[in-house]
């Protein structure tokens, strides 16, 4: 066989193609490889970005996945051919109107399949944090059975999950430790676990909201900040595990309350996470820059938690700007990862 002697040269013009299919693809390679890490997009503010800025920023900086509060036409309108994933939330003050069949139907019609297949849609959160003793509990698992038929019959099941978005607290606390003693509180056991018991019927996940910062701001003198952080040499637990941070610790116990729902097969989505820049004397620019990398490269990394190792978390980070309008305590304001000028609060790699 005959070798040349020089490498085939490759003609320009083939070359520029090449050249231009890279750079058209490349906001999409630069979204795949985040894809294990979304940012809620909260609109508590009157000083944000327009819709169509925001949902730039999302792909500059490669974030591939979104959550938002409720329907909104101009995020909808920006996502359009975007790629990214997005979960739409329900929010609480629905939920009653939604245990009409046809009311959840109309829902579907008017704020999903209206904007597919432009629109990339993933979960939908049928309420946040919906707690014991709250009205809410009675409607959530027929709101949450109502928009799953209606994603059924517009034929959607396949892409998109229907679920809820609780917050740890129906854990009972005085079982969160260590996390295999995880279990639901009886106050709790009445409304979630009949909604565990759909979620696994269907193979959707538990969306749960996860904040370190409130565990430990809930009990100083027990967790260590390094621990919340991620920076401390871990601990072992009285059975004999070993906890590198508090973020395995609650997801865990998540766990373990699923697998006595029996409910094991379960998969947990972290709908929310995050820590604040102001408002407390552990919420500084520092410990949330700590806190915000440190997440990040747990959850795409693969080492998981003690119950669920080996994979990447997918989780949403809390949240992508600081919202002014924000009730609640001063830190509510300051969750964002940038400020409402779009500039970066900390140099995060996505």
């Amino acid at each position: 066989m005959d070798f040349p002697t020089q490498a085939r040269t490759v003609p320009k013009t083939l070359m520029a193609s090449i050249l231009l299919l890279l750079v058209l693809l490349m906001p999409a390679l630069q979204i795949t490889g985040a894809q294990s890490v979304g940012v809620c997009y909260g609109r508590n503010g009157n000083n944000l970005p327009s819709e169509a800025e925001v949902v730039d920023l999302y792909k500059s900086n490669g974030i591939g996945r979104m959550r938002i509060y409720e329907p909104n036409d101009p995020t909808y309108q920006a996502l359009k051919g975007s790629n990214i994933e997005l979960t739409v939330t329900i929010l609480n003050n629905q939920l009653q109107s939604l245990t009409d069949a046809a009311a959840a139907t109309d829902w579907v019609q008017k704020n999903v399949q209206a904007y597919v297949p432009d629109v990339k849609f993933k979960y939908i959160a049928v309420g946040n944090e919906v707690r014991p003793g709250d009205t809410e509990t009675q409607y959530l698992l027929p709101a949450i059975q109502n928009i799953h038929n209606a994603i059924v019959a517009a034929n959607l099941q396949g892409q998109i999950k229907v679920s809820t978005a609780i917050d740890t607290t129906l854990v009972d606390s005085t079982s969160a430790f260590p996390p295999s003693a995880g279990r639901y509180s009886d106050a709790a056991k009445s409304f979630i676990t009949p909604v565990i018991d759909f979620l696994a019927s269907n193979g959707a996940p538990l969306l749960v909201n996860v904040y370190p910062y409130f565990s430990y701001t809930s009990d100083p003198a027990n967790i260590n900040l390094a621990y919340a952080l991620f920076t401390s040499d871990g601990i072992t637990t009285p059975d004999g595990v070993k906890y590198q941070n508090l973020f395995d610790a609650l997801l865990d116990a998540q766990y373990s309350a699923l697998e006595k729902a029996n409910a094991p097969n379960v998969e947990i989505v972290v709908s929310e996470s995050g820590w604040p820049s102001e408002g407390s004397n552990v919420a500084t620019l520092q410990n949330a820059a700590t806190f915000y990398q440190n997440l990040i490269n747990h959850v795409k990394g693969t080492t998981g938690t003690p119950k669920r190792p080996g994979k990447a978390i997918e989780t949403y980070l809390f949240a992508m700007f600081d919202e002014n309008t924000k009730g609640g305590d001063e830190v509510e304001k300051h969750f964002g990862l940038f400020s409402p000028n779009k500039q970066p609060k900390y140099q995060l790699t996505f």
